[in-house]
């Protein structure tokens, strides 16, 4: 059990996901950033959907009711344990009655915290994921608040604690070295996008802009969407569409031509024009992108899209490749 001691605002349980629902309106949820969560996963050998904390305003404070190892991913928050500094992307064991605290982040915009075998919150339409829009999944439906008590799933027989294989436990380093994507600015993030179905209704001069010049993250920024603050969009014709299907990572484009990426809240509907779609394999750069920093575009292909999401999965796969053979290797 974890008892929680302090936090902001829309701190909330997450997995991966609430997939295959879209059509009767529900939408996806789950971690903005889903490899922070999966390597926190992997460095404890849970499950790979094991539900964990979402951290985006910071400080934050909890209490260890009982022995539990524990990884801590995504921003670097200057983390301490009982007052003894916990590096980013790493796992450690607590004992019971300790405090883990999160401070200001030093970079990035959401922590996030597993626990060895997964939070335990019952499981609503196949997720875990807390859906804020309609108050179910996660912890009661709702962000987690002081007071709060959550479950931990129990270990699976025969798993290594991290507590027997090193007493400082041991990280990995951040997936922004091993999948590089320079943006050529300081505290710019560059994320792929492919052209979407109205892209040629807008002037070649706004496309040029599009590409080529920084958009703010504004702070009427969420989990639902990112409102962007740029030079705008100019529509070659007038558009009036009726409501259709979008996922995560579709830029539409209001009549203020200011662009706004759904993100993991989304409705699953909408009726804007659609400039660009974020590539699946980049959503969770956008996950760490904090208020008043600045995006920039970068423009791929299908097959380029499709390459991009086989190397994250490829660096997920070799990155648990590596902690299972370190674990053996210690174990021995």
């Amino acid at each position: 059990m974890i008892e929680i001691l302090a936090t902001g605002a829309l701190s909330t349980v997450q997995d991966l996901g609430r997939f295959g629902v879209l059509r009767f309106g529900v939408g996806t949820s789950g971690a903005m950033d889903d490899i922070a969560l999966a390597v926190g996963n992997i460095l404890l050998g849970n499950d790979g959907n094991a539900a964990g904390i979402e951290v985006p305003i910071l400080p934050f404070r909890l209490r260890f009711d009982a022995d539990t190892d524990f990884a801590l991913t995504g921003a670097d928050c200057a983390a301490t344990l009982d007052g003894q500094a916990v590096p980013p992307w790493w796992c450690l064991h607590a004992r019971r009655g300790q405090v883990l605290a999160l401070g200001v982040p030093r970079s990035g915009a959401r922590a996030y915290l597993t626990v060895g075998g997964g939070l335990d919150v019952p499981a609503v339409l196949g997720s875990r994921s807390t859906q804020l829009r309609g108050s179910f999944g996660g912890f009661e439906g709702r962000p987690l608040k002081k007071g709060d008590a959550l479950a931990i799933v129990a270990r699976a027989e025969g798993a290594t604690p991290v507590s027997a294989i090193s007493a400082s436990g041991f990280g990995v380093r951040p997936p922004e070295l091993g999948l590089p994507l320079p943006s050529g600015q300081e505290d710019v993030i560059a994320v792929r996008v492919l052209p979407a179905a109205e892209y040629d209704s807008y002037t070649a001069e706004s496309l040029a802009q599009f590409w080529h010049q920084p958009w703010l993250v504004t702070p009427q920024s969420d989990r639902y969407g990112y409102r962007l603050e740029g030079p705008g969009l100019q529509a070659t014709r007038s558009m009036e569409l009726r409501s259709h299907g979008i996922v995560p990572g579709v830029i539409q484009v209001p009549h203020s031509g200011q662009p706004i990426i759904q993100l993991r809240d989304a409705q699953p509907s909408g009726g804007y024009p659609k400039v660009g779609t974020v590539i699946e394999a980049d959503l969770w750069r956008l996950g760490q992108a904090r208020i008043g920093q600045s995006l920039r575009f970068v423009q791929v292909d299908h097959a380029q899209a499709t390459v991009a999401l086989e190397e994250k999965e490829r660096y997920l796969v070799q990155l648990q490749q590596a902690v299972q053979l370190q674990r053996k290797i210690w174990n021995n």
